[in-house]
């Protein structure tokens, strides 16, 4: 088993600032300055009130995993050597969930609310992709 190698993710104006802020190695979110709703994948509107008065955070990078499973096959160049590995929803502090790795501890060991935090992989230099560890 070895660490996965994410592909580069496509970066578009409207996931810009959470890629740019995930290469410091910062978990950003969004915020509706109009409804104080919180969200997650970055997008131009909100979710919720459907303002376009987004603005940007930085998470805590805390969080609990939510749901999980072992990924015990994956023919995906970049994943196939790095089975088996968890796929996990995770639910940060602020309240909102995504979707990532669960690294740093055996996959047999991940449970459900267990406590976590993020953990950056840096591809080239050039952009991290957020995952998570036992905290």
């Amino acid at each position: 088993m070895s660490e996965i190698e994410h592909p580069k993710p496509g970066i578009d104006w409207e996931t810009r600032a959470y890629w740019e802020g995930a290469k410091r190695h910062e978990l950003i979110l969004q915020r509706c300055s109009s409804c104080a709703a919180i969200q997650h994948r970055p997008r131009a509107l909100c979710v919720s009130c459907f303002a376009d008065t987004i603005e940007y955070f930085r998470a805590s990078g805390r969080g609990s995993v939510y749901s999980y499973t072992i990924t015990h096959q994956n023919q995906s160049p970049g994943f196939r050597n790095a089975t088996p590995y968890v796929l996990a929803w995770v639910e940060l502090e602020e309240g909102v969930r995504l979707l990532s790795n669960i690294v740093g501890c055996s996959p047999d060991k991940v449970r459900i609310g267990m406590p976590i935090e993020v953990d950056f992989a840096d591809i080239d230099g050039e952009v991290a992709i957020p995952r998570f560890r036992p905290r």
